[in-house]
């Protein structure tokens, strides 16, 4: 009793231990202790992170068991035995002599004594009688066969007969069904040819004629086209003079304006187009992430993601391109231009009802490919929230943790780099969240997500039932897709 009453103290211990491993979060508003020991409520919208899975084995005592064999028994009963006697042997009794011969029949006594003839006469007719019989035995044996036979002949052909009579029977019954279903059918194709064949020609007839109107649509916009087109296109956003290694250096030039600019850091690589912003924060800022509206899709490959994509600026009628578009500089430029140097970067963001906030980091620097581009950020200041350092503030504990963006590899979809299982293609946050992005497990700032207007979104309008919209979640949570975010470095200098 004691060693079982010890075991199960020790089950107790393992199962409360167990529990205290995880930091289960409860989408239901659950309360934890917070760093000061007080306790807070867990915000019911935080959805970034995944939280850990608790499974068990279990044993499954379910095993398959044949039924008995049932049905009827292919015995019958023993027959009773017979009784087994001795016969008993009639002694003969000898009738007294009479001096005349002895009846054929013993019990019948004894002849007269001209019965001698009689015998003899009887015993010759005998003779002839057993020929008989013995020419007649075998023809009786053979009618007997042939009566089986034709017996056994007669009783095959009454089942046969009585076979062919059900078959009949049942295929007069299935004549008739067909023949109802046949007449059923003749019926409902004399309607549909009728009435629904002229009615649908006719309704084929009006959408071929709307067809008809858009392709001649369609051909005087093409011809329209082609009149504006056989003159040859002007470039609408002209490259200014000024240039340099990136926009500090291009601001130092003489390049005020926030417009459209072509940098070379390194002359062993080409010149690519930038957008510099000149006037927040006295300028010299590389705009290196915008969303704007949406106009471009996000969620791409990995090698899309590492060279970059998107429209870098638009005119919209000064004669430069003022307006920056949608993009993603490539992730090889932006390691190659956080390399040079100290670098910080400057997160903005608006919502949908014009407000603006920021976060902004004094370190900043992406590593090369050969190591998937990882993120290392400090020095944080702003009003948006640090996401980068200290992951969702709606969390607690390990699930807090989880959400943290700093140290992290660069996962796209088709290259999964997060710490959500690593290797499992059931368990990857870029294909869940939408893009391109320095997962963890998974984020608490998705920037580069999926695109809803409005701002507020749901799990039944999210393609995995995720929190995948333009996400950061220390200003609006997660179920908030922001109307406009941009990521802007610049080089770093502790006298500005």
């Amino acid at each position: 009793m004691r060693t079982l009453l010890l075991l199960c103290l020790c089950g107790f211990a393992a199962c409360a231990l167990d529990t205290l491993d995880y930091d289960d979060y409860d989408t239901d508003a659950k309360k934890q202790p917070a760093n000061n020991g007080s306790d807070q409520t867990v915000g019911v919208d935080a959805r970034g992170h995944r939280p850990l899975d608790r499974q068990r084995e279990r044993y499954n005592p379910n095993r398959y068991v044949p039924p008995p064999v049932s049905g009827g028994s292919r015995y019958r009963g023993r027959p009773s035995t017979p009784t087994t006697g001795v016969a008993q042997v009639e002694e003969k009794v000898e009738q007294p002599e009479s001096g005349g011969c002895t009846h054929a029949s013993e019990e019948m006594g004894v002849l007269c004594p001209n019965g001698c003839e009689l015998k003899t006469m009887l015993q010759k007719q005998e003779r002839n009688v057993k020929t008989g019989i013995n020419v007649l035995k075998p023809q009786v044996d053979e009618l007997v066969r042939s009566s089986n036979n034709i017996y056994t002949y007669v009783t095959s052909m009454e089942v046969s007969l009585r076979e062919r009579q059900r078959i009949i029977r049942d295929n007069n019954n299935v004549v008739g069904q067909y023949t109802e279903r046949v007449e059923e059918q003749h019926t409902y194709i004399k309607e549909t040819v009728d009435t629904i064949f002229p009615s649908n020609i006719r309704v084929l007839q009006g959408v071929v004629d709307k067809i008809r109107q858009k392709i001649q649509k369609l051909e005087e916009a093409i011809n329209t086209q082609r009149a504006q087109c056989s003159e040859r296109c002007t470039t609408k956003c002209p490259i200014p003079v000024v240039s340099g290694k990136e926009c500090e250096d291009i601001y130092r030039r003489g390049g005020r304006d926030s417009q459209l600019y072509l940098v070379h850091p390194d002359t062993f690589y080409p010149p690519y187009k930038v957008y510099c912003d000149q006037t927040t924060q006295n300028g010299g800022w590389l705009l290196i992430q915008s969303r704007l509206d949406g106009s471009v899709e996000f969620g791409r490959r990995w090698d899309s993601y590492r060279r970059g994509f998107g429209n870098i600026a638009f005119d919209i009628g000064k004669g430069y391109c003022e307006t920056p578009g949608e993009y993603w500089l490539g992730n090889d430029r932006i390691s190659q231009l956080t390399k040079m140097g100290p670098t910080e970067v400057l997160i903005e963001m608006e919502d949908w009802t014009g407000a603006k906030v920021s976060a902004q980091y004094q370190q900043f620097t992406i590593q090369s490919e050969s190591s998937n581009y990882i993120l290392s950020v400090d020095g944080y200041s702003g009003n948006a929230g640090n996401c980068f350092l200290e992951g969702s503030s709606e969390l607690f504990g390990v699930n807090r943790t989880m959400t943290i963006h700093n140290g992290m590899m660069f996962s796209t979809y088709d290259r999964d780099n997060d710490n959500w299982n690593p290797g499992d293609p059931s368990k990857q946050c870029s294909r869940e969240d939408g893009g391109g992005w320095w997962y963890n497990r998974c984020h608490s700032a998705n920037p580069n997500g999926r695109y809803y207007i409005g701002g507020v979104y749901t799990r039944d309008m999210a393609k995995h039932g995720t929190d995948d919209g333009v996400v950061w979640m220390n200003w609006k949570g997660s179920w908030y897709s922001l109307k406009a975010i941009s990521m802007k470095i610049r080089p770093f200098f502790a006298s500005r």
